[in-house]
């Protein structure tokens, strides 16, 4: 597939300029905006809400803004986020009580919809949801931190997954999320991932104010994608 999709994590951006580091990272050829958003209930961690999300498109930021919930229960927060300008809103199927009636809301309220999946998450959540989903993101480390070292298995995981969209006619996204670096991302798209999400692996390198520091390695990661 030649339509790779990078999407950076804002987990590992400058949060004193936010607006600044999105706008130089999809100026640098990134193509979606990744938004973790962690409850410090479903996940050990405590992050950020939808009126970040708001205020990105207030700054005037256009690009996708893909929102992962890691939080439970999603269905209250799900409207705030599509209200905020969210493009895509994905969950884990662990986190609500009604899979369909979760992904209905995101789409009726104008989304893409997506499940989330952890590394020990079985794909068999999917099996009666195909038709209401448009990604599927297949966590390569364990939810609640950046940082983390991608988890092998999750190659295998994903083979499985492109096999489940193949055969479904769908036209769905393959999303990988943790450890995804230059190093990787070819072996990974290999797999079947076609949206690759990166926080430290893009943000984490030195910052300053060179509003081109992030053209090297955003075409890096195509150089590699181009190879599969």
């Amino acid at each position: 597939m030649s339509d790779y999709l990078i999407a950076p994590s804002i987990l590992s951006a400058d949060f004193a300029r936010l607006g600044e580091e999105v706008d130089q990272v999809i100026a640098s050829g990134a193509d979606v905006v990744h938004f973790d958003v962690m409850d410090n209930h479903y996940v050990p961690n405590l992050t950020i809400g939808p009126l970040v999300c708001e205020a990105l498109r207030a700054h005037g930021v256009t690009a996708p803004i893909d929102v992962h919930l890691m939080v439970k229960p999603v269905d209250r927060i799900i409207p705030d986020f599509a209200k905020a300008g969210a493009s895509y809103i994905t969950f884990h199927p662990e986190a609500t009580e009604h899979i369909d009636r979760s992904l209905s809301l995101i789409r009726d309220l104008g989304c893409k919809s997506g499940l989330v999946f952890n590394p020990a998450t079985p794909l068999d959540y999917l099996d009666y949801v195909m038709d209401k989903i448009d990604v599927i993101l297949l966590m390569s480390v364990n939810p609640g931190f950046g940082g983390q070292s991608f988890i092998p298995a999750t190659l295998d995981k994903l083979r499985q997954a492109r096999k489940r969209i193949d055969a479904s006619g769908f036209d769905i996204r393959l999303e990988i999320d943790g450890g995804v670096k230059v190093d990787n991302i070819a072996e990974i798209a290999a797999a079947g991932a076609d949206m690759f999400v990166s926080g430290s692996g893009i943000f984490g390198g030195a910052r300053d104010s060179d509003p081109n520091r992030y053209d090297s390695i955003v075409g890096q990661m195509r150089a590699e994608l181009a190879k599969v």
